[in-house]
């Protein structure tokens, strides 16, 4: 069964690298990303263009590549977690969380009884067609589910002690884009109200021993944030990485 090295590296205070993907529809993209270097990638069913069988197909490639895809859904609906954990999920994200009783539910999701409220509907391909019970199974994918919580507005902020402390998160990801619009400083990623309320969250994580991280768009950016100690760190997105370095190319040889 698929064991999730990246919460287990969290755990152990190891930086884990990211990336987003949400526009190339071949899960051949995650077997780059593996082959790059990526632990994880977070499939963007927010404000990406997949459907649920484009989903599952990335997933499955990703795990078997040993990236992990962490499902990152449109909205906290039971409907769509559940079927992003069934479609290969072993992490899932939840964006614009500002009430610690959703929160609380959405987790609940990603777990099966007595833990959580996920219903069961894995068949043997989930598993890799090993020789294992329902019992088995329901107790490796509670373990190896990876949960994280994104924060991204004012308000958010104001009450990250309440969503932090949530039992069952493993990690924060602090969505600078919108956090940043939030604040007043839109796009300005260096501007220092910015920086000051990001490393703010970051603390608070740390107080509650939870893996602290956030997406970045550029190399430097994310240098920045892997020095301020942020463990969970995403940087640019497939399309990005092929696009800057298609420029980088055609720049030199024109």
């Amino acid at each position: 069964m698929y064991v999730n090295t990246v919460k287990q590296a969290l755990k152990q205070g190891k930086v884990q690298l990211g990336t987003s993907y949400g526009m190339l529809r071949s899960a051949e993209v995650g077997k780059i990303l593996a082959a790059a270097g990526f632990h994880w990638a977070f499939i963007d069913n927010e404000h990406g263009y997949y459907g649920i069988e484009t989903s599952s197909d990335i997933c499955r490639a990703a795990t078997a590549a040993g990236l992990c895809p962490v499902a990152r859904v449109a909205d906290l609906r039971y409907d769509l977690v559940a079927r992003s954990l069934d479609s290969g999920a072993p992490a899932m994200m939840f964006p614009r969380v500002e009430s610690v009783e959703l929160l609380e539910r959405a987790i609940s999701w990603t777990k099966f009884p007595p833990l959580g409220v996920r219903g069961y509907g894995l068949t043997p391909h989930h598993v890799n067609y090993e020789k294992v019970t329902i019992p088995q199974i329901i107790e490796h994918t509670n373990e190896h589910m990876l949960v994280v919580l994104q924060i991204e507005t004012k308000k958010a902020f104001e009450m990250r002690d309440e969503l932090i402390s949530v039992p069952g998160i493993d990690a924060v990801m602090i969505g600078p884009a919108d956090f940043s619009i939030s604040l007043g400083v839109p796009g300005d990623f260096m501007n220092p109200v910015l920086v000051k309320h990001m490393q703010a969250v970051r603390d608070t994580c740390l107080k509650y021993k939870v893996a602290p991280g956030t997406q970045t768009r550029n190399l430097p950016l994310a240098k920045f944030w892997r020095e301020e100690g942020m463990l969970f760190l995403g940087c640019s997105s497939e399309v990005a990485m092929m696009y800057e370095r298609g420029l980088e190319l055609t720049s030199q040889l024109a």
